[in-house]
Parts: structure tokens; C-alpha cells; sequence
């Protein structure tokens, strides 16, 4: 056996030629959208690789550390604030708003319904548009909700809301005595390290902008601070700071959220729009598939700026694009830098390892098992979990992890939270119990319970 210390590990650089793709796809782009500046970067294995930028003046290039304005990439933060307050027990997803922010009139929606834009709220605040008009306009939440403040049953269907940020960034501020921004500078970016993300601009940072759309002339944004609806949109980042913040959507930090944590913020919430299967939202994620693969992440715009971030947990690659004009370039670019890296230098599979402990218990059960007719088969694996389903195709197919009283939980697929039992009598394993499905080691074994009990003439053939 050979020791994996002695074998050279792979380059974490990138190979030219998927540097050049790279900055080729952000050069038509920048050209094709016609933006003043963009500026991309990609993240792989939690480490930033490769950063690019195209500007409309020459020898003015932005870089990884030029701060622009982020939109809606916001939410994710608020929400990481929000469930932090989850992990600490200070409140539960269930929770209806009134419990916590009393007396806005929508009280009774919940505080997962407002992380995944299914409290029917409003997508929008009545009055001036909100994001290019002064904040002095909406001074309270009573102005950021309309009459109605809901337009659709709570729960029923995804419709996103950025009032329902403002609500949930005035609930962190309630639990935490600090004003938002003070709480995601304190609890978010100093422990991942992201010390060019603000809530106002830093130099250096780009200029928002406006590009005609049938001449090639610009038109400078206002960059209005958007007060109560912060939480929604505010925040001010970089191509380098927002590789951190994907690497930590993709794998968790326990200084921040652990992996259990964001796991379940990439988890979908709710049904798609029938006319948008291919996307979806967690708990403040956005969620889409594109070339086969899923991403994870947030898009985000204002006047003058346009922002995508995109993290594919399968393939180990983030992107980030980052760009100063109101249109031109969409989400869309992120979504390509994480697609050429992933299919030109596809992710190395860990080596395989045993398991450092065998458990002869344990190991008695694995290999296959019926229900009915169909075989299913049990496998160990070496992060002391196992591994259950068909055989061969597809079906029910689940992760589960050991708990102290001998059974397992089921963590994805159709079996996530249920529970596995291993049945024994007098000592013997009969059967393995997986949601009242019962699992004989024979197809439909008289000496086992199976429901419906099995016909004492045993298996024949035709008469």
C-alpha cells in the first residue's frame, strides 16, 4: 500500500488555458453589455484562483479589492444574522413575526416564511422606488408596507419580497441591541475575514452608471442609502471578500454558521414559479440549475451596479462577477466563470479510505436487503455513516447517521429525518424497520413481520 504523503498534490492554480476562458468570457461580456467596468473572480476548494477585470478606461481596470455595490447579495447576510439567532435558541423558524417584532400588521407570518419569500408580502414599498429615491421617504416599517402589505396566502407560493428583509433585519436588531449593519460587520465579516464589505462605500470603489441603451453614453446613478431597507440591499462588497462569503456558503464556519446550518439554507423551500422550474430559494439562498449542475448563492442589483455570486458545492468552485452599469450584464456571467473552470479542470475525488474502526455488529448488516421483491443494499461508509438503497436505477436512495440508541437518521432523499431501526429477536437481526417499511434479508421472509403476513405455500412455479 502506497502512503497518499508521498504522491505531489495537484496545483491549486489554474492552467492557462482556463485563465484565458476565463477572462475571454469576461471580456465579451464587459464589451458585448457594454458596462464601464466588471470584474470577475473564482474561488476553488475555498481558495481564491483567479481574478479578472475589464474597464472602459484603459489603465483603470478594477481588481479583486475594488469595492462595488452588491444589491441583494445583501440578503444572504441578513439572513446568516437571522439564523445564528436560530442556533442560539433566541428564536425558532416557526416563530410568527409578532413574537418578535410586534405590531407591524403582518404578525402572523413566520419567520421562515420571510427568509424564503413566502409570506405573500408585497414584492415592493409603496410610493417612490425605493432604491433610487431617499430613505428619508420611508423613515419606519409602517412605510415600507403597502396596503395590503400581503398579496397572496402565507406559505403558499414563492414570491419575493424585499420588505420582508426589512422585517427580518429589524428582528436581528431587536434580539441584538445594535443596528444591522453593526451586527453583520461584527458577527458576519470579521470572522470570515471580509474587511472591504460595508454598509457605505470605501475607497477604492467604482462609480455607479447608467448606459444609454441605443447610444453609447452614460448617465451617473445617485447611490442613495436605503435606511429601513438596508437589510434588503445596502451592503458594499469586493470580488475577493465574496469569494470568502461562497466558500462559507459552501462549507460552513463555526466562528459563523456551522455546515449543518448553511446546508439547510441551501435547502429549497418552496416550489418554484411554474414558469421558472430551473430556479428556487432556500432560506435566503438563491438556487438555480444551469449546464446540469446546481449553484447556490444570490444575485443582486441597483441603479448602476449588477452583482452575481454562484457556488457549485459539487464541483468545489465559486465565481463572482461584479459590475457599474444598471443593465448590460446579468447573472448569467457568474454562472459561466463557475461552468468553465468545473468542466475544464473537473474536481480530483478525494482518495478513497477505509474506515479506521470496523464495529462486526455493524458490519453484519451491510450488503443486501428486501422489501418485497426490490433489493436494496446497506453500505458502511468510512465517515461512519451509511449509505442505503436500490441496488441498481433509481429510487429511495438516503444517507443516514448513527444516534446513541442504535439507530440512524435518515439525512437526504425520500428517507431525510426518518428514522432507521435494526429489529432483533433473541439477539438475531429480523428485519430492518425504515418508516414502517419492513427490510428482510430474503424476499419476503416468512420468519420476518411482514405486513400482510406471507402465503404458507412458499414461492412456485406456474401450474
Amino acid at each position: 500500500m502506497t502512503s497518499s504523503d508521498s504522491l505531489p498534490e495537484p496545483s491549486p492554480d489554474l492552467l492557462p488555458t482556463t485563465r484565458r476562458a476565463l477572462l475571454h468570457r469576461l471580456a465579451v461580456a464587459q464589451s458585448d453589455g457594454r458596462v464601464p467596468s466588471l470584474v470577475g473572480a473564482v474561488t476553488r476548494d475555498g481558495r481564491m484562483v483567479w481574478s479578472g477585470a475589464r474597464s472602459c478606461v484603459d489603465g483603470h481596470a478594477p481588481d479583486a479589492h475594488t469595492q462595488y455595490r452588491i444589491g441583494s447579495i445583501t440578503k444572504p447576510f441578513t439572513a446568516v444574522a437571522v439564523m445564528r439567532l436560530r442556533d442560539e435558541g433566541l428564536l425558532d423558524l416557526a416563530d410568527p413575526l409578532e413574537k418578535h417584532l410586534p405590531g407591524t400588521g403582518v404578525g402572523e407570518v413566520t419567520i421562515a416564511q420571510l427568509l424564503s419569500h413566502t409570506a405573500g408580502l408585497a414584492a415592493e414599498t409603496p410610493g417612490e422606488w425605493w432604491e433610487r429615491s431617499s430613505a428619508t421617504l420611508r423613515p419606519g416599517l409602517a412605510d415600507v408596507l403597502g396596503e395590503p402589505a400581503q398579496l397572496h396566502p402565507a406559505g403558499r407560493r414563492h414570491h419575493y419580497s424585499n420588505p420582508g428583509y426589512a422585517l427580518l433585519g429589524a428582528v436581528v436588531e431587536a434580539h441584538r441591541g445594535a443596528a444591522w449593519a453593526d451586527v453583520v460587520q461584527r458577527e458576519i465579516c470579521v470572522p470570515l475575514g471580509m474587511d472591504r464589505t460595508s454598509a457605505q462605500p470605501q475607497a477604492p470603489h467604482a462609480g455607479a452608471w447608467a448606459v444609454h441603451p441605443w447610444a453609447d453614453v452614460l448617465l451617473p446613478e445617485p447611490a442613495e442609502d436605503l435606511g429601513v431597507m438596508a437589510p434588503a440591499g445596502q451592503l458594499w462588497s469586493t470580488a475577493a471578500d465574496l469569494c470568502r462569503f461562497a466558500a462559507f456558503l459552501a462549507d460552513g464556519d463555526d466562528r459563523v454558521l456551522g455546515a449543518e446550518t448553511v446546508r439547510e439554507m441551501r435547502t429549497p423551500a418552496v416550489a418554484p414559479e411554474a414558469a421558472d422550474w430551473d430556479g428556487g430559494y432556500g432560506l435566503g439562498v438563491q438556487l438555480a440549475r444551469r449546464d446540469g449542475r446546481t449553484l447556490a448563492g444570490h444575485t443582486g442589483s441597483l441603479p448602476g451596479f449588477v452583482a452575481g455570486l454562484w457556488v457549485s458545492v459539487a464541483d468545489g468552485v465559486a465565481a463572482v462577477a461584479l459590475s457599474n452599469s444598471t443593465s448590460g450584464v446579468g447573472p448569467q456571467v457568474a454562472a459561466d466563470l463557475v461552468r468553465i473552470v468545473a468542466e475544464a479542470e473537473p474536481a480530483i475525488p478525494k482518495p478513497w479510505r477505509p474506515l479506521t474502526e470496523v464495529d462486526p455488529v455493524l458490519l453484519e448488516l451491510a450488503g443486501p436487503w428486501y422489501w418485497g421483491t426490490s433489493v436494496s443494499a446497506l453500505r458502511l461508509t468510512a465517515d461512519g455513516g451509511m449509505e442505503f438503497g436500490p441496488l441498481s436505477g433509481g429510487g429511495r436512495r438516503s444517507r443516514f447517521r448513527a444516534e446513541r440508541d442504535g439507530s440512524w437518521t435518515g439525512l437526504d432523499g425520500y428517507f431525510a429525518g426518518e428514522t432507521l431501526r435494526v429489529v432483533r429477536q433473541d439477539g438475531e437481526v429480523t428485519h430492518l424497520d425504515l418508516g414502517s417499511f419492513v427490510f428482510t434479508r430474503q424476499p419476503y421472509d416468512p420468519a420476518a413481520p411482514v405486513p400482510g403476513g406471507v402465503d404458507e405455500g412458499g414461492w412456485r412455479g406456474l401450474p
